[in-house]
């Protein structure tokens, strides 16, 4: 990408880093980007409620191709000396979803000037840090029958300006898990006339360490206990009310599935033999984010024709990101762009989305909607 478009996105990505918006609340940042498209391309920009698509029309009968960011920050403060920080205090950008915007923006730019061989969907997403997102934007995809679906991530602790990507899954499955608890409540010194979901939570926690073994598995499954809370502080009375908190996470989504159902089934078992009445409840839902080979295979060829370095993805990574959610309706695949082997990691105060490598991920995108 040119120098004056290559300050455009910095300039926008600055400003972005300076208003975060949590998950859900990002109307200033969309509003933000609407106008920066609206000014300097002639794309159409079309609002969908809580996120936007802007929408290159090539002419041509090739499947279409879209591309995500993400529009949320963090609930985390902002600790950097440069003259863009957070004007939120609490709020940072600390995942790099300020650098994704941009770049996709900038990639708005190269298709105002260079065109492009098919239709190009540029969705940006809100709600990505809590999985609420993706699930509502991936519908674009059959709505306007594209072929290619695309997103990206930077990458810390990697060479800076090294791509990597990898067929299959690249991010875990994961979902928030809440067993909630009711039984009857009784005076401390007469706990048999109650009935006290302690003692059922408490078992549930015992059995987790065997339910995820390695052995029971094809890929790594994961149940991370998150909050347990049990009655009151109220010393004369045995609780009669109780929750646990759970973060279950799997390589493999149906595994995660399985791993879900083994645990209502043993919360149904234990309150009937308890006498309590229960019932779960989910959050923070994110699917496997697969990347399709073909799709997967595009990115690396798109790297070797731009001369960018390039290795292939190491090992699935634990987090998640709900970007899975469009290759279950299209060829798709996420890629990583390093942002240097030294230096803070995400979701930490110092982090900063480094803007040099803005233009690698730019020409790459652009280069993944040639024919």
């Amino acid at each position: 990408m040119n120098e004056k478009n290559f300050s455009l996105i910095c300039e926008l990505r600055h400003q972005l880093h300076k208003h975060p918006e949590l998950s859900l609340e990002e109307s200033w940042t969309q509003q933000h980007l609407m106008a920066f498209l609206k000014k300097h391309t002639h794309l159409e920009v079309v609002p969908r409620g809580r996120w936007f698509y802007a929408h290159y029309r090539s002419g041509s009968n090739l499947p279409g191709v879209a591309f995500r960011a993400e529009l949320d920050a963090l609930p985390v403060q902002d600790d950097i000396s440069a003259d863009y920080v957070s004007e939120i205090p609490g709020h940072g950008h600390k995942c790099g979803h300020d650098g994704h915007m941009a770049s996709l923006c900038g990639l708005a730019l190269e298709l105002e000037e260079k065109g492009s061989d098919r239709d190009v969907y540029l969705i940006f997403q809100h709600g990505e840090e809590i999985g609420a997102g993706g699930a509502e934007c991936a519908q674009l995809i059959p709505e306007k029958g594209i072929g290619f679906a695309y997103g990206w991530h930077n990458r810390p602790g990697m060479p800076k300006g090294m791509v990597q990507t990898m067929d299959g899954t690249l991010y875990y499955a994961s979902k928030g898990m809440i067993l909630h608890f009711d039984g009857i409540p009784s005076h401390a010194g007469a706990p048999e006339k109650g009935r006290c979901p302690a003692f059922a939570i408490a078992k549930i926690v015992n059995a987790i360490p065997d339910l995820v073994a390695p052995e029971h598995w094809e890929g790594q499954v994961f149940c991370t206990v998150i909050q347990i809370d049990v009655g009151e502080p109220a010393f004369g009375t045995q609780a009669s009310r109780g929750e646990l908190l759970m973060t279950i996470r799997g390589q493999y989504e149906r595994e995660m599935d399985e791993l879900q159902a083994k645990l209502e089934t043993m919360a149904a078992q234990l309150a009937e033999k308890d006498g309590l009445t229960w019932n779960v409840r989910f959050c923070d839902e994110f699917p496997e984010s697969f990347n399709s080979p073909g799709a997967a295979q595009r990115i690396r060829d798109a790297a070797r024709n731009l001369g960018l370095p390039y290795r292939e993805v190491p090992h699935p990574y634990r987090g998640s990101d709900d970007f899975g959610y469009y290759p279950k309706l299209a060829e798709g695949a996420m890629f990583e762009i390093g942002t240097g082997e030294d230096g803070p990691s995400l979701h930490t105060y110092p982090y900063d989305f480094p803007d040099d490598i803005l233009p690698a991920a730019v020409d790459l995108m652009w280069e993944l909607t040639r024919e």
